[in-house]
Formats: C-alpha cells, structure tokens, sequence
C-alpha cells in the first residue's frame, strides 16, 4: 500500500483527530474550572455565615437579654441559677400566655438549649430550662 497516495487524507485525518482531543481536553478544564469557583464561592459563603455568627454568639450585650427572662413572668414564680455562660432556670405555675411569653424571649436569643423540660399540672405548666452562649 502507498502511503503517498493517502498523505492528504493522513494529514486530514490526524488533525480532525488532534482538534477533537483538544476539544474535550478544554472541555474538561473549563468545567473543572467552574467547579473550583463553585466550591470557592460555597466556602466564602460558609466563612461569612461563621463570622455572622461568631458576631451573635460573642454579642457582650447577650448577658443583659438573658437576664430579662428573668423578668418575663413574677419573681416568685421564678428560680434563676446563672453562672458564667450558663444559665439553669426553672418556672412554676405558668399560665399558658406567660409560658407563650417565656418561650418566645427564649427562642428569640442566641444560645443553645441544652434541656428543655414542659410538663403540664392541671391548668398550668412548669418548666425547666438550661442553656449556654
């Protein structure tokens, strides 16, 4: 067989073959390429969802908004434990609007709830609560 013959078709043939691998292989990069600033823009968004937080969580005023649920219901109603971070409080006989008003201060704050306890006596509820921030 002479190769001679076919040098053109060769020719053709190779760089058709050469342009379709080029083709693919930027394909490929620019995908990969869209993946990265997709997965970088993720993690920007993450690390400005943390300094947000960071920002509630390390609030010096939360301290003051805490102690107010102190003052939500009456003071005999109340027994108030507050140590550092951390806060034990348990409410007795509370009406069902009081204990609305309770939960709603405490949902509205940012801590974390490490026992909530509601159980219920008759017509009114008590209530355990302990959280830290």
């Amino acid at each position: 067989m002479n190769l001679n013959q076919y040098r053109n078709e060769l020719i053709v043939g190779l760089s058709f073959v050469l342009m379709l691998v080029g083709f693919f292989y930027k394909n490929a990069q620019v995908s990969s390429q869209a993946e990265k600033l997709f997965a970088m823009k993720q993690e920007v968004r993450e690390f400005k969802e943390i300094i947000a937080h960071k920002r509630v969580w390390g609030d010096k005023g939360l301290s003051k908004k805490i102690d107010k649920l102190q003052t939500v219901v009456p003071a005999s109603k109340v027994t108030w434990s507050k140590k550092g971070r951390k806060l034990t409080a348990r409410y007795k006989e509370l009406t069902p609007k009081e204990l609305n008003k309770v939960m709603t201060k405490l949902m509205s704050l940012a801590v974390q709830i490490i026992e909530l306890d509601i159980a219920r006596s008759g017509e009114n509820y008590n209530m355990g609560c302990k959280c830290k921030w």
